[in-house]
């Protein structure tokens, strides 16, 4: 069973609750599924598959539940090469940096070796009210995706 690490991070919770959501997706699929809220680098395994959920905070910036995950990654630089990655961000298109958070997430990842695996997702909650519905239908490919791309 091919196992799928979970990573959030959250101001208000609502990336909490689509990495959640997705969770449970992915073990309706088959997967074996493990959450992390804000993980820090030494919770995770560098090896296997990501799934990165990151709401954005202020002017692109990240939540402070992961800000010390992408400074540890920025600091001791550890190989990834090993990883393998999904990209989901959560964001307003009012601001004027949509989704920024994950991007800078999904660059760094990039950088130091993971692989992503399919687009990097962008949810705007000016378009959808729950962001859990729009990611749900996009694990469903992301999942397909995995099978041509692990």
């Amino acid at each position: 069973m091919t196992k799928v690490t979970l990573i959030s991070g959250s101001t208000m919770g609502s990336a909490e609750y689509v990495a959640e959501h997705m969770a449970e997706i992915l073990d309706e699929l088959g997967y074996e599924t493990e959450i992390q809220h804000g993980p820090s680098l030494d919770d995770l395994t560098l090896e296997g598959l990501w799934l990165v959920v990151s709401s954005t905070h202020g002017a692109g910036d990240l939540p402070e539940n992961i800000q010390p995950l992408f400074e540890s990654i920025q600091k001791e630089s550890p190989d990834l090469s090993k990883v393998k990655f999904g990209a989901v961000g959560i964001g307003s298109s009012e601001y004027d940096i949509f989704c920024g958070a994950i991007h800078k997430l999904d660059s760094l990842l990039s950088e130091k070796g993971a692989k992503r695996i399919g687009e990097c997702f962008e949810i705007d909650v000016q378009q959808h009210e729950i962001p859990e519905d729009p990611a749900g239908e996009w694990v469903k490919i992301w999942a397909n995706e995995l099978w041509f791309g692990y």
